[in-house]
């Protein structure tokens, strides 16, 4: 043991004076990736079900988790549980991104526009006690009011009524919540709306979403502790052609209404970066949250890896300068793998990413870019791909008290084995 720790402790010594000749700043690029909070989203934990009744299951609304491995959680004692355990694994600042289906409900039915903050105060309570922050999202979808596939745009206005109030009730429960936790907490919009095949009428809709949104924004709530993010997408599962709420939509809304625009590395074409959309959007919006995720294909939600993509977006967020008007969440549900690896690996990959963004030598690449000499900064793009990042990333776990590479894996087939397993 006492030699492994030599050998560490010389690599990354060794790594720390190859970035420094590069001009990077290793101990500075670590503190800077560890400060940037990810929101762990609660939906992996038991694929997107929620506790509304002991038989919630996630059902239409343009989305879909595939798989059935043993030892989901069952109630949110267990996704308590489950959440702390991939805590463990993952290593720099953490909030908790919760849906409105996954409230204390009591074994009672509380319908969407009557849910309250007395529903999430055990949550609330229990970021606390995690030093976590919190963010929140109303839930459009997995309910008989969505399941003509329109919930804010519905042509009845009973429908949109009953969706109005749950937007307003999400937006007072993250306000008090924000309170109590001294911080704001982000309450995310996302709406299913859509068809299968080809409308009639596209501005319709698109007129009612409108009308909605304004009035569930129109109670007004504290922006220092509530604020307000609206998610584009291109298509879903039963919204092929046509999705309400598109990206054209929401761009316009968000600039005319000063709010959040939420980009979803899922929700585009799988030939578009999201990472070239970040520099162009924040020159119209205040702030952007990101919904962290792999397409396969299609929306697919597969978790997140230590990719180009997702490389590519933590590095924009760096060279622009924009770390504290970009909020990084994450969206990615598997329920075919052990569903705590899944958290661990997927926010283990983004946390990986904001630190090789970190560790990127910006400074000589913008000074030959500055002169004009692009076959100079080629060069450092590509010799920078292969300084020794693995030291830095073994190192900065160890500093977050983070387990690693196959301790990190032991310890979680344990707990597959002691509870997971169990619940089967």
């Amino acid at each position: 043991m006492h030699q492994e720790c030599a050998y560490m402790a010389s690599s990354f010594k060794e790594a720390v004076e190859k970035y420094a000749s590069y001009g990077v700043d290793v101990e500075r690029a670590m503190d800077g990736a560890a400060k940037i909070p990810l929101s762990m989203h609660c939906w992996q934990g038991d694929d997107v079900g929620g506790f509304e009744t002991p038989e919630s299951v996630l059902s239409g609304g343009g989305i879909q988790v595939t798989g059935n491995f043993p030892g989901k959680a069952r109630n949110a004692e267990e996704l308590r549980s489950d959440i702390a355990e991939a805590l463990k694994f993952i290593p720099g600042r953490t909030r908790l991104n919760l849906h409105a289906i996954y409230g204390d409900f009591g074994g009672k039915r509380v319908d969407r526009n009557e849910i309250s903050y007395k529903h999430f105060k055990a949550w609330v309570d229990w970021c606390s006690q995690m030093k976590m922050g919190m963010d929140f999202n109303p839930t459009y979808f997995s309910h008989p009011l969505a399941a003509d596939g329109f919930t804010l745009s519905n042509r009845d206005k009973s429908v949109r009524d009953f969706w109005i109030e749950h937007g307003i009730a999400c937006r007072k429960i993250a306000e008090k919540a924000g309170k109590q936790l001294g911080e704001a907490v982000i309450v995310n919009f996302w709406m299913p709306d859509g068809m299968k095949d080809i409308p009639a009428d596209l501005m319709g809709p698109r007129l009612r979403m409108k009308e909605s949104l304004d009035k569930i924004f129109s109670v007004k709530t504290s922006g220092k502790f509530e604020k307000d993010a609206l998610e584009c997408k291109l298509f879903g599962i039963g919204s092929e052609s046509y999705v309400v709420g598109s990206h054209e939509f929401f761009m316009g809304y968000v600039v005319s209404r000063g709010k959040m625009l939420t980009l979803d590395t899922g929700h585009f074409h799988p030939t578009e970066s999201v990472a070239d959309k970040v520099s162009s959007v924040l020159l119209f919006v205040p702030e952007i949250l990101l919904h962290v995720s792999r397409g396969v294909r299609w929306d697919s939600d597969h978790v997140v890896l230590f990719d180009d993509p997702t490389r590519d977006l933590m590095r924009e967020i760096v060279r622009s300068g924009a770390t504290e008007r970009v909020h990084i969440g994450m969206d990615f549900f598997d329920g075919s793998i052990n569903r705590i690896f899944a958290w661990a690996i997927g926010m283990r990959s983004a946390r990986k990413a904001l630190l090789s963004a970190f560790l990127e030598p910006g400074k000589k690449l913008l000074q030959a870019e500055n002169c004009g000499d692009y076959a100079l900064r080629l060069a450092l793009m590509e010799e920078s791909k292969t300084l020794p990042f693995a030291a830095v990333w073994e190192e900065f776990c160890r500093r977050h008290d983070v387990p690693n590479g196959l301790k990190m894996i032991e310890q979680i087939k344990r707990y597959e084995r002691d509870v997971l397993s169990a619940r089967s």
